[in-house]
């Protein structure tokens, strides 16, 4: 895919809280550069759910498979509330990718919208270009060609724990041992429906895992660029998951995923004093609800990772001992976003994607 930049690069870093939002421009200082920090989609549709559940509507989700988590809670508040809650398919594999889990969460499965009143029809999606587009337009910046949006999929899994198909992905980007740049898809894998799902509303778009975006945009802060042939541990404190990564050079040697809800300043301090040791077993951590742990053989021969660099919106919440507050080009929140743009200059402009988007399936 040929690349335009004569207008910049919209980057847009979708969270659970948060919608990151950046459009770079070439010659122009990045702390000059247009950029937002808007409420994220889901949360949008969680107050629109809300709104409803307060007026005793009943709802209809229509539009494609989006990021859950705060739309999700709205749904089963909305259900306990004694109204209803009818979803289109696409629609519904927001909340789980089993249609018989969904189900039974009481969301009803339909194929148009329902003949019951009062009814209100809110549509689900992660992208919303026109409005960016027309937000840009009133201080007259012109929506760029090319666009990079990072969101986080656990990956399609209707039969078995999603955090294992979404470590999966991890313990083949760590292996293959190139770069995490190599989590950018022109064209997502089948089995990453949500991103499939962005590219539905924004099909020139790049995509890529939030994980990974905010790892390589930590990278770029120079406290941490200084140390990262030494060996470092990024760590990115997220309103829903904490996500840590053994760096060291241009290497990622492992990767930790747990859940932001589940952690407490002392937990998080020695998951990771073990994590980098790499006595943190993966079986530990999935059985105490997170995603999984994995380092590289190697890892332990090459450094001893004494340095951490934090990132993420709830890091102000855990004081780690000897911790550095990362904010590359003196902004923390556009992390992901810086993440987005350099990976796409390594992938795209310098050729090193090898022409291939790397399989996850």
């Amino acid at each position: 895919m040929a690349a335009n930049l004569e207008n910049g690069i919209l980057a847009i870093d979708i969270g659970s809280g948060t919608q990151d939002i950046l459009v770079w421009r070439q010659g122009v200082a990045v702390e000059n550069c247009p950029k937002m920090i808007l409420p994220s989609p889901t949360t949008l549709l969680a107050k629109l759910i809300r709104r409803a559940t307060e007026h005793r509507q009943h709802i209809f989700l229509k539009g494609n498979t989006m990021g859950g988590g705060p739309c999700g809670a709205a749904a089963r508040a909305h259900i306990k509330a004694g109204l209803r809650v009818f979803a289109l398919e696409k629609a519904a594999l927001t909340f789980n990718d089993n249609p018989e889990k969904v189900v039974r969460m009481g969301i009803e499965i339909v194929p148009s919208m329902p003949d019951v009143e009062p009814l209100v029809e809110l549509e689900m999606r992660d992208v919303q270009l026109d409005s960016i587009r027309d937000i840009l337009e009133r201080f007259e910046v012109p929506l760029p060609e090319t666009i990079l949006i990072a969101v986080q999929d656990h990956g399609y899994s209707p039969n078995a724990s999603n955090r294992i198909r979404r470590f999966q992905m991890w313990k083949r980007a760590l292996e293959q041992g190139d770069g995490l740049h190599h989590l950018l898809f022109s064209s997502p894998p089948e089995n990453m429906t949500r991103m499939r799902a962005v590219k539905e509303s924004a099909p020139n778009a790049w995509i890529m895992d939030t994980g990974a975006a905010a790892i390589i945009g930590a990278c770029l802060d120079p406290w941490i660029q200084k140390r990262m042939e030494q060996g470092i541990v990024i760590l990115n404190i997220g309103n829903e998951h904490v996500l840590a990564a053994l760096v060291k050079g241009t290497r990622t040697l492992g990767i930790y995923e747990h859940h932001t809800s589940l952690m407490t300043p002392a937990k998080l301090i020695d998951h990771l004093n073990r994590f980098r040791k790499g006595s943190l077993t993966n079986e530990e951590i999935f059985e105490d609800m997170g995603h999984g742990c994995f380092v590289h053989p190697e890892a332990a021969k090459l450094s001893d990772f004494d340095y951490i660099g934090i990132t993420g919106p709830n890091r102000s919440l855990y004081n780690i001992p000897g911790g550095h507050m990362a904010a590359p080009f003196g902004d923390m929140m556009l992390t992901g976003c810086f993440g987005l743009i350099h990976s796409f200059e390594i992938k795209v402009l310098q050729g090193k994607g090898n022409g291939r988007d790397q399989e996850t399936n």
